[in-house]
């Protein structure tokens, strides 16, 4: 009997001792970045060794924009692992698909020939949205991926463009909704090889280490270290999501904002834009206590 008093204790001890923990003095020196921004901004941080988190409105609602491109390649590796698409396929693209812009994709002639693989890249190092929008249809739509996400327990990230049904979401929200705590726990997962497989997670993330648009938060991480990111941004929301492989333990963070007073494009001087820089340096210090590098002037010039 004392034996399995003590098997009980010890096991939730451990439950305890694995458990998360909010990290409060984080919270502390983020919230008044966060509290001053002319709009709603919410975030949410999970340092993955220490298991403590940082969380500031991050169950409230967001626009996507253009980080739900996370969802559809997610889709489109659900689609690959049962025999219904093929990673390094060709594709033929037709006119059809156009999606008025400054897409790479959108400048090819009808009926040339891509591999999927390459309209992948295309969605998420330059976030060309004719490519999105195409690989959103071949992972069958926005109600074959708001499946996957529900059946995988992300109850507020969703595809709203193109779904039937969700079309007072879209005229809300825009191209797709969620919340900082469920992007970012999607981005973990990714990492951790919970996504569809251990190879497709894999594949995912390392897509996600080429980032065109690193002007934001990526910008504050020292060029040495490795990120995986995805950005968004439209005229009165701004958002990132990004995985940090620091030395003293990664961990991913992911900041939203919306109904943003300032919906400028200087890439200098947006204030949401500024805010991720803000919250990227404020984390990146607090956890790398012993860098003590201070950014080159020049830094982000280009």
């Amino acid at each position: 009997m004392k034996q399995r008093i003590l098997l009980i204790l010890l096991l939730v001890l451990g439950s305890h001792a694995f458990a998360q923990r909010e990290d409060k003095h984080l919270v502390a020196l983020l919230r008044p970045y966060l509290e001053k921004h002319h709009g709603v901004a919410g975030i949410y941080v999970h340092h993955l060794k220490k298991n403590t988190y940082a969380a500031i409105n991050a169950d409230t609602l967001f626009p996507t924009a253009s980080t739900i491109k996370m969802t559809i390649m997610a889709g489109i590796f659900d689609k690959i692992a049962r025999g219904e698409l093929q990673y390094n396929q060709l594709l033929t693209y037709k006119d059809s698909l156009l999606y008025e812009g400054e897409d790479i994709l959108g400048s090819f002639k009808d009926g040339e020939q891509i591999m999927l693989s390459k309209v992948m890249m295309l969605m998420l190092t330059m976030s060309d949205n004719t490519a999105s929008l195409w690989l959103q249809s071949l992972a069958g739509g926005g109600q074959q991926i708001n499946t996957w996400l529900e059946a995988h327990g992300f109850v507020n990230t969703r595809v709203n463009s193109r779904t039937p049904g969700r079309e007072a979401n879209r005229a809300q929200l825009g191209w797709g909704q969620t919340t900082p705590r469920e992007m970012a726990r999607l981005m973990e997962m990714i990492y951790k090889g919970e996504v569809v497989s251990p190879a497709a997670s894999e594949r995912m993330y390392r897509n996600l280490t080429r980032n065109f648009w690193d002007g934001e938060g990526l910008l504050e991480i020292p060029k040495n270290i490795r990120t995986a990111s995805k950005n968004g941004a439209v005229d009165e929301s701004r958002s990132e999501v990004i995985m940090v492989n620091a030395p003293h333990g990664d961990y991913v963070y992911s900041i939203y904002t919306k109904n943003n007073k300032d919906e400028s494009w200087d890439k200098d001087k947006n204030e949401a834009w500024q805010l991720m820089r803000q919250v990227a340096r404020i984390i990146w210090h607090y956890y790398e206590k012993r860098d003590k590098t201070t950014p080159d002037p020049g830094v982000g010039q280009f």
